[in-house]
């Protein structure tokens, strides 16, 4: 694992008396609805991906202006930043997609199983520590970006949390 994690759940909020909580900002329905057909239908292409083979206990919900799928606050509220723990998001840039795939940041045998994962398909993967940008679904190696998905339980998920905070 990494030393240095990214942003698992944004800014922390001071002086709050929601217990630092970020809101949701909108439903999913409303997110997916701002946003231009085109875009729309690549970000529900990957969000169906996402989706099905995600374990179990996570929450979809809307962030920071993207799809989260985090664990739930009640669930673990012990975070470094006060706001739930994020596992997965889909963004929509303003001159590309996003997907933040935080299991590849944390572990390098998920980063090399993705790298393969997209040389196999003959994909290029253009991506930064953990954010896999993209202008449409078929730029992505869906299969394996689901294999990876569904890889960390939640509890798996919340164990590694605390192993990176406690260095």
């Amino acid at each position: 694992m990494l030393e240095n994690p990214p942003a698992l759940g944004g800014q922390r909020v001071r002086g709050s008396e929601t217990m630092a909580r970020e809101k949701t900002s909108t439903t999913v329905r409303a997110f997916l609805a701002t946003l231009p057909a085109d875009r729309r239908h690549e970000v529900e292409r990957v969000r169906t991906v996402v989706r099905k083979h995600l374990p179990v206990g996570y929450e979809e919900v809307v962030t920071k202006n993207m799809l989260v799928y985090q664990v739930p606050f009640e669930r673990y509220s012990d975070t470094y930043n006060g706001c739930p723990l994020w596992y997965t998001a889909i963004a929509s840039q303003k001159s590309y997609l996003s997907l933040h795939l935080l299991p590849v940041y944390f572990n390098p045998t998920q980063a090399q199983r993705l790298k393969d994962g997209f040389r196999a398909a003959g994909k290029k993967l253009d991506m930064g520590k953990a954010c896999i940008r993209f202008k449409a679904a078929d730029d992505l190696a869906l299969d394996t970006i689901g294999d990876i998905v569904a890889s960390i339980p939640m509890d798996r998920w919340i164990q590694m949390a605390q192993a990176v905070r406690r260095r």
